[in-house]
């Protein structure tokens, strides 16, 4: 123990010293009271004049983690008032909870007269909802929030979890003046620190710790710990926008990894940096992990009568896998493991991710089919570190199969998802396949596609009416979502009503929906309608907008630029063609301008064709997004595609008589 303790004191004291501290509870200067606007981001409805955060070790049983937040906030506006709703996340595990108490805060502001006034938070205004499973959020609401008003607020937070060291983010919805985080870590403790996002912590500081002698005891050992400042200011707020993964890849914040730690129960050294050879032992040797993809005996008698016939690979991995999809519903509990294994989920015909995919890998064992498990991170949940494998990392589990020289990856969670299809969930970056006799390894999780073809064919009726056809073609990606969409009724009749009752013009006279339930295919929807042209009998103009389904009006990129990439998880292909017979006499007023705008390096296009020939004219539009992730330096492009595309669908066919 002292040859260990020596060590770091050692090291502590060649580095330079650095020194931070809280500031002052309770108290705010004029200027901060008389701020009409951040004058870094005149836009912003709030800004954070002073953010301090620390986090230490207890000498109490267990040595609980602590950590200390304390934040003012200068309000501008009532669309700053959601900076005065604090939520803070506490994990849980079986009987170990994290809590928070030491609650205060006040609220400055000025009262009718000009006079400056405060109210003091009341803890009574505390409440504790549970999430899920493994995490509850404590939350509570600054009081008397005005226009100009300054908030104050402190918390603190036990936590048992002392192997998972508290992370900082710098930034966050809006933008800060300055951020300061300390963290004392006891020697007995060795973290890998990391710093995220593209914005430096002042001085370019690495990372430099202050010494301090025996700065935790625990039972008569003693130890030094390492006392680290991060700092930041003038940090930009993090706007969060369409698609994109988790903001955790991109924000601006400081983690910490367990790396090893001093065992104070039996004075050894346990390391946990490992390397995936142990992990993969580790797994392979879980029972709630590798020991349930051995579980195959379960499933034999079961599928025993289905795969009767079935002599091809391909078919016996579709029939189990269509079994486990509606044998199972998942209880909506991310996992890569289970929660008393696969048979105690099946009997109950519900399940956690693990339950459901391991139970896969089982079955298709049982079929005759080689199977592994993959794990991954969801988008919601980041982008795994490879550099040191960290299982926390993942909250999820796949299936890969290779058959006939080709790779599926399977998830059968959800009864609507095509062999070979994963959730868009799960397209986040790679994941790892793992096997109870080889080596782990990484592989590319395959990107998502979807295409749309939308053909109208229609005549213009002397009264005004266009009567015809509409018929849709989708495939992959969306079809999947459209089968999402229509079984959300309870027949194809329900949803075709609705489908008609949202459109007040339109009148379907009749309609099929083929592939519904072929998951395999694609879906096909054909729809006989009649369309009012004419808002009034009168009407001098008739007029109809063809776009009919999923009309882009609003523009998903509004920012100047955006620092983070925009995410699809697949590429897309949409295409609409109109043909529109017209009667003697009738013509297109202003016919819409071609258009042909392409995005750089092949990412794409828009494009629209206006073609009439005597009293028939095609109008075709089409949009292809070639690419499922779009960079940062492409994203004004992008932007603009859009603007294009709203500007070509807002604009109705006017149909006059010459």
């Amino acid at each position: 123990m002292n040859k260990f303790l020596l060590l770091f004191t050692t090291l502590f004291f060649y580095v330079e010293l650095a020194s931070a501290q809280d500031f002052k509870y309770g108290a705010y200067t004029l200027d901060e009271m008389n701020m009409k606007s951040y004058k870094n981001d005149t836009s912003a409805h709030a800004v954070v004049l002073n953010e301090f955060g620390k986090a230490y070790f207890s000498s109490q049983d267990g040595i609980p983690l602590i950590f200390e937040h304390h934040v003012k906030i200068k309000i501008f506006d009532s669309k700053g008032f959601k900076a005065g709703t604090i939520e803070v996340p506490l994990r849980i595990n079986g009987d170990d909870l994290e809590k928070i108490d030491e609650i205060s805060g006040v609220t400055y502001y000025k009262d009718d007269n000009g006079n400056v006034q405060k109210t003091e938070f009341d803890n009574k205004n505390v409440f504790t909802t549970k999430d899920y499973k493994y995490r509850n959020t404590a939350k509570f609401t600054m009081p008397n929030l005005r226009d100009g008003c300054i908030i104050e607020y402190k918390y603190r937070v036990t936590s048992p979890f002392r192997h998972t060291y508290h992370a900082w983010e710098f930034q966050s919805d809006v933008p800060k003046i300055y951020s300061l985080y300390k963290a004392q870590i006891p020697a007995i403790y060795t973290y890998n620190i990391i710093l995220r996002g593209g914005l430096k912590l002042l001085e370019d500081n690495e990372y430099k710790p202050l010494a301090e002698r025996e700065c935790f005891s625990y039972y008569g050992t003693k130890c030094d710990c390492s006392n680290f400042s991060f700092a930041m200011k003038d940090i930009p707020a993090f706007t969060e926008e369409e698609h994109m993964t988790s903001k955790k890849n991109f924000l601006s914040a400081i983690y910490f990894e367990l790396s090893e730690y001093y065992n104070l129960n039996n004075g050894g050294t346990q390391k946990l940096t490992k390397t995936w050879k142990d992990v993969d032992y580790e797994l392979s040797h879980d029972i709630d992990f590798g020991g349930q993809v051995k579980k195959k005996d379960y499933f034999k008698d079961k599928l025993a009568p289905l795969l009767t016939g079935a002599t091809d690979t391909l078919d016996r991995a579709k029939i189990v896998y269509r079994y486990v999809q509606n044998n199972i519903k998942w209880n909506d509990i991310y996992s890569f493991a289970t929660d008393g294994g696969i048979r105690k989920a099946f009997d109950k015909h519900t399940g956690m991710i693990g339950d459901i995919n391991l139970g896969l890998v089982a079955a298709l064992s049982a079929a005759g089919v080689n199977a592994y498990p993959v794990l991954i991170s969801t988008r919601d949940h980041g982008i795994v570190n490879k550099l040191t494998p960290v299982i926390a990392e993942f909250n999820y589990v796949v299936v890969k199969t290779d058959i006939g020289g080709k790779t599926y990856l399977l998830d059968a969670s959800d009864p609507l998802l095509s062999f070979g299809m994963l959730p868009m969930r799960c397209i986040n970056d790679q994941g790892r396949v793992m096997s109870n006799n080889k080596p782990s390894y990484w592989i590319d999780i395959p990107k998502q596609t979807a295409a749309k073809t939308s053909s109208l064919n229609f005549v213009l009726q002397e009264d005004g009416k266009l009567k015809g056809t509409i018929t849709n073609y989708l495939f992959g990606y969306a079809a999947y979502a459209k089968r999402r969409e229509v079984k959300k009724f309870n027949t194809k009749e329900e949803y075709t009503e609705d489908f008609d009752e949202k459109r007040p013009r339109l009148k379907v006279l009749k309609s099929d929906i083929k592939g519904l339930d072929s998951l395999d295919g694609p879906l096909t929807e054909t729809y006989e309608v009649e369309i009012n042209t004419y808002d009034n009998l009168n009407a001098s103009k008739l007029t109809f907008n063809p776009f009919l389904f999923n009309r882009i009006t609003e523009n998903p990129f509004k920012l100047t630029e955006r620092s983070y990439p925009v995410d699809w998880g697949m590429s897309s292909n949409e295409r609409v063609t109109l043909t529109v017979q017209l009667p003697e006499k009738f013509s297109v007023e202003n016919p819409p301008k071609n258009i042909n705008m392409a995005l750089p390096d092949g990412g794409g296009k828009f494009a629209t064709l206006f073609d009439a020939e005597k009293n028939k004219f095609t109008f075709s539009h089409a949009i292809l997004l070639n690419k499922s992730i779009y960079t940062p330096q492409e994203y004004p492009y992008l932007k603009e595609l859009y603007n294009q595309i709203i500007l070509s669908e807002k604009v109705d066919l006017v149909f006059k008589k010459n």
